[in-house]
């Protein structure tokens, strides 16, 4: 290896330090949710003595320096546990679209990435993140499916909404030559808003669970002939580069991302979503649109998705404006609830538009 190799696995292993540190600091602000004080002296005596063990195996780090590092993290630790910040999570990895809309919702927060949705649900169900942010619909390639068919199914209420604009950047390894790309790696709905890019160049559209952990792979497993489709933030956090910008088929790519949690919030609410299920007969849905068209009321979504019962049978999704008719909607929502055989209001909310 000569000097120039050596400096750039230094800057990869300098990424997935960082990495590895905002992870752990992510994890005590989690731990804070079941300790009854910031400070654990037993713990950090463990730690401090895993990591002298730790030095004394090794020939490249002095016992000094270890100890140094450790107590530096731990203090750190201990200021965010003190700090106190409200917890929401994304599914994804760190750069994904959903985080930066959980950082337009919510700057004070901080955003925790899940693995899966469910992930997300359950985290907010169970007490362990104060509020959850996930995808519902996007302007290009339509509703998110598994997240529709969960929220029919959660006790969670919807306590807000965001309109996000989405801009897809083609990025790829720093000693990759773009015209060797052969495969993009993205999630299916990524690739899916920028498929007329990949048509007309002729390049493989892989699908990946999340568009930033595309990114985290390709910066970590280096395949060759690979680039990957997410937002310009995964450049930073993955030691990527730009290759080209805004490669999605239409400029306006709006993602429309809920808010989650346990109490729902009903000032300043323009929204309201229902899912609800009608009997298997000629006019049932249309008996229940014709409620909000008898009082006059706007619908601003109505989707049909299948329910997760095994039986083949379908529920709607249904969103009204209400920022006038607060004072009439539970008496519509009762009414609802009477020609419905399946009938939950989501919550009342507000919605945010795109910038």
């Amino acid at each position: 290896m000569d000097l120039q190799k050596i400096r750039k696995r230094i800057d990869r292993i300098d990424n997935e330090l960082l990495g590895l540190v905002a992870e752990r600091m992510e994890l005590a602000l989690r731990a804070r949710r079941f300790k009854t004080d910031v400070t654990d002296g037993d713990r950090e005596a463990y730690v401090l003595s895993r990591a002298r063990t730790y030095a004394r195996a090794s020939a490249s780090m002095r016992d000094e320096f270890v100890e140094k590092l450790f107590l530096s993290l731990m203090e750190e630790s201990r200021a965010l546990q003190d700090v106190g910040n409200r917890l929401i999570g994304f599914q994804g990895e760190h750069g994904a679209f959903s985080e930066a809309a959980a950082k337009k919702y919510d700057p004070a927060s901080v955003p925790i990435p899940c693995p899966q949705f469910t992930d997300v649900f359950d985290g907010v169900e169970s007490g362990a993140l104060d509020s959850g942010i996930v995808p519902v619909e996007n302007s290009l390639a339509g509703p998110v499916v598994q997240v529709g068919q969960l929220l029919a199914e959660t006790p969670l209420k919807i306590a807000g909404a965001l309109k996000f604009q989405v801009n897809h950047c083609l990025m790829k390894l720093p000693e990759t030559d773009h015209r060797d790309i052969r495969k993009i790696y993205s999630h299916p709905q990524a690739l899916a808003q920028c498929k007329g890019f990949l048509t007309r160049h002729q390049i493989e559209g892989i699908p990946y669970y999340d568009t930033a952990g595309a990114a985290r792979m390709l910066a970590v497993e280096r395949p060759a002939m690979s680039a990957v489709i997410a937002a310009a933030s995964c450049a930073d956090y993955y030691g990527l580069e730009i290759l080209k910008e805004n490669v999605q088929d239409v400029a306006t790519n709006i993602t429309r991302f809920l808010v989650l949690s346990k109490e729902g919030r009903t000032e300043g609410a323009d929204i309201c979503s229902t899912v609800f299920s009608v009997p298997h007969k000629a006019g049932a849905l249309f008996g229940v649109l014709k409620i909000f068209a008898d009082q006059g009321i706007n619908l601003t979504r109505i989707e049909s998705f299948m329910r997760r019962d095994g039986k083949g049978s379908y529920s709607f999704f249904l969103d009204f404006q209400c920022d006038d008719i607060l004072r009439v909607s539970p008496e519509i929502l009762k009414t609802l609830e009477r020609q419905t055989t399946l009938f939950k209001n989501l919550g009342f909310y507000r919605e945010s538009g795109p910038d």
